[in-house]
């Protein structure tokens, strides 16, 4: 049988590849669904979102652009030197994101389908405490 740690990587790494597929169905990367999802719930400039998602401004910049030439999001000039951005997700963007939150959404169910609530239950409960031992290990 594999170490608790190992089969939890190898999920992991099943689930990337899973939402690799949803998420090029509809064009964007998993970062830029990401994005989309932050942009979302109404963080809409780099200063917001690069705070949101934990990610340097160049990186965040790039993403955005990304997200902008493939028409998911618009980009507006604000403020008296015209400097800051603000972000809207555009009609396609949002069509997007919904399709991919759908098919991970049945993804998940598929994944649990077979699963009593009491063990997906005891799953999360367990993962969330694991969670909180390597982060209790990892602190400076």
């Amino acid at each position: 049988m594999k170490s608790s740690l190992t089969a939890l990587a190898e999920t992991a790494k099943l689930q990337t590849a899973s939402l690799k597929q949803l998420t090029k169905a509809q064009g964007v990367t998993v970062a830029e669904w990401q994005l989309l999802i932050q942009l979302n719930t109404g963080a809409n400039t780099q200063e917001k979102l690069a705070t949101a998602m934990q990610l340097d401004t160049s990186t965040l910049s790039r993403q955005l652009a990304s997200l902008v030439k493939k028409e998911k999001l618009s980009k507006e000039a604000v403020g008296r030197d015209r400097r800051q951005l603000v972000y809207t997700i555009t009609p396609a963007g949002l069509t997007a994101l919904k399709a991919i939150n759908a098919a991970y959404e049945q993804f998940e169910a598929d994944v649990f389908d077979k699963w009593p609530q009491d063990e997906q239950n005891l799953l999360r409960i367990l993962l969330n405490r694991l969670n909180k031992s390597v982060s209790r290990i990892l602190e400076p």
